[in-house]
């Protein structure tokens, strides 16, 4: 409702409780009404969503932030924070990759994310220990985390391995 609405609402009260009433009755009554606050409706402020795909493995961890279209809004990865190879799969450098992506998403104004987070296809160790890591930066950076998937593909038959028919001697 609006505050038109409202204060137009408060007069008909005023006129039915006059017509109403007699005396004493009315002066209270009055009383009562003219103690009524009108508030003014609040501004809800627009929810936008994005979706993070978080790819992490046992030597990267790569987080791509997309709105529902799938158009790029930032795509940072573990070299573009730290200088060392062996450190660009680590949680704490994963914590900086989420915080790098998520300043130019709220730029954008961006206040959710859907979360998908994916590992190398047929790896043995699953998903990398930076990805966990950066869904919790998400959540420490103010976003609404709406849902965490792990979309990791899955072999299902395919091509033969190859090797032969002894496997790989090493």
């Amino acid at each position: 409702m609006t505050v038109k609405k409202i204060e137009e609402k408060v007069e008909e009260v005023k006129t039915e409780i006059k017509s109403e009433s007699i005396g004493d009755k009315m002066e209270k009554k009055e009383e009562i009404v003219s103690e009524v606050k009108v508030v003014a409706p609040v501004e809800v402020k627009e929810e936008r969503s994005a979706i993070a795909y978080i790819y992490s493995s046992q030597n990267n961890t790569m987080v791509h932030i997309t709105d529902l279209a799938g158009n790029t809004i930032s795509r940072v990865t573990g070299g573009m924070i730290t200088k060392h190879s062996r450190l660009k799969s680590d949680p704490t450098i994963a914590m900086f990759i989420a915080k790098k992506a998520a300043e130019r998403a709220k730029d954008l104004g961006i206040t959710s994310l859907y979360v998908r987070m994916r590992a190398k296809t047929n790896s043995e160790g699953g998903i990398g220990s930076g990805a966990h890591a950066a869904v919790k930066s998400f959540d420490k950076e103010g976003f609404k985390v709406i849902s965490v998937l792990d979309s990791t593909r899955v072999p299902r038959g395919g091509p033969k391995r190859k090797g032969g028919r002894r496997g790989r001697r090493v």
